[in-house]
């Protein structure tokens, strides 16, 4: 199997900027597709804040750092994709959006070039199937902070080749984290547990179980958690949680993974939790 050496990452916000400094860090060759340059900008820019703050805390030297950005290259144009081993998609969760990306990606790289996405809702197995030699095609989903989230889901589609995912599982251990290699279903592994325990947190907070602070604060101190699900649910998005979860209860029609109707309502009226600063436990907005 050939060493993964150059790396193009496919978006520049939170999850593709961060997809990008872990590859850069690792030593590799990495290339970063924007739509435009104001976005490249502000992704690059959001990325420099983080290494700062590395610097800062002293987790990274000012070296690591001058050498983690002089490996990363950004380019508006699929074609300078060309010679890219491994591509991992990180652009909007809208499924043509995606489509029409990897298409266009399958269409540059090579035909053995690796192509992965890192949804955390849609399905692999479809998106395979708009890529040629789908074979070729997986899911690599990292969670957020990706450089400082230890594991990493390599999600094998229907069409994957098993040759494949032990390249991906190598690339992962390369990167410092560790792969659990699961089954290409909604939410994966990790989500999938995840979605029912945040809708349930949901449902007992709207029926008066206990309020807000309390139900993070038995769940943190009883089984050991680092944050309560209301205080996830506001990092999270709620509007991001809204999203997979009404995604998952579309592909399997399983009650478990409906959004809760106060979930629903708080996204409606545009509550999305740290991120404007309006959801379960942020200051400004408790619902």
């Amino acid at each position: 199997m050939s060493v993964i050496q150059r790396v193009a990452v496919l978006g520049l916000g939170t999850m593709g900027a961060g997809i990008a400094q872990l590859a850069a860090m690792s030593g590799h060759r990495v290339t970063v597709l924007e739509a435009s340059q104001d976005r490249i900008d502000a992704g690059l820019a959001a990325l420099t804040a983080f290494l700062d703050g590395g610097v800062t805390r002293g987790k990274l030297t000012e070296s690591q750092r001058d050498e983690t950005l002089s490996r990363i290259r950004s380019v508006t144009d699929v074609a300078e994709l060309a010679g890219s081993d491994l591509v991992i998609e990180a652009v909007t969760e809208r499924a043509e959006v995606k489509r029409e990306l990897l298409t266009g990606v399958a269409n540059v790289v090579a035909e053995d070039a690796l192509i992965v996405t890192n949804t955390s809702a849609l399905s692999v197995t479809d998106l395979a199937s708009a890529v040629p030699h789908p074979e070729r095609f997986a899911g690599l989903h990292f969670f957020n902070p990706a450089p400082l989230m230890k594991v990493v889901e390599v999600v094998r589609a229907l069409q994957t080749d098993e040759a494949v995912v032990e390249r991906l599982v190598t690339f992962v251990d390369a990167l410092g984290k560790k792969p659990v290699v699961v089954k290409d279903r909604p939410g994966f592994l990790v989500n999938y547990l995840l979605m029912p325990y945040l809708n349930d947190a949901i449902t007992e907070y709207d029926g008066d179980l206990a309020n807000a602070e309390d139900i993070d604060t038995a769940m943190r101190l009883g089984l050991g958690y680092k944050l309560g699900p209301l205080e996830l649910l506001d990092l999270i998005g709620l509007d991001v949680h809204n999203h997979a979860t009404h995604s998952a209860y579309e592909a399997t029609l399983d009650p478990r993974f409906a959004p809760p109707p106060l979930l629903r309502q708080m996204v409606a009226a545009g509550y999305h939790g740290n991120k404007n600063g309006h959801g379960f436990r942020t200051a400004q907005k408790e619902a």
